[in-house]
């Protein structure tokens, strides 16, 4: 499972301080999958790294959900993060649930105040 998510098999010889942040995130992700599991929970998972190594990170999530077919429950902030690996998503206020819908369709035309606050946030972005 180091193999498949980008380490090398000897890697499971080093400490812990040996890894960078990105190398840390990919032997949480193996441990995660190494019972095969159908459902994993990912949260904030790419939040503390630079944005090259959030790249990587999310596009092994994605070939590793194909290959095993796996169901991600994805928590984030950042939403320019779960637009990319998400298809569908719930937006949060409070703890109460205030939208939710396919990405597309919620990035496209947000229906509730909070959600649009949430995407004119993002750089760059230009309102709905």
């Amino acid at each position: 499972m180091l193999e498949r998510v980008g380490l090398k098999a000897n890697d499971a010889l080093k400490y812990p301080h040996q890894f960078s942040g990105g190398q840390r995130q990919r032997i949480g992700i193996a441990r995660a999958l190494v019972l095969e599991p159908k459902i994993v929970v990912c949260d904030e998972p790419v939040s503390a790294l630079d944005v090259s190594v959030q790249a990587q990170i999310l596009l092994l999530l994605k070939e590793l959900q194909v290959e095993m077919n796996l169901s991600y429950l994805f928590i984030s902030h950042d939403l320019r993060v779960v637009r990319h690996i998400a298809d569908e998503m719930v937006v949060m206020h409070k703890g109460k649930i205030v939208e939710q819908g396919n990405v597309v369709e919620i990035y496209n035309s947000p229906q509730q105040p909070y959600t649009q606050q949430l995407l004119s946030a993002i750089p760059g972005r230009k309102a709905a």
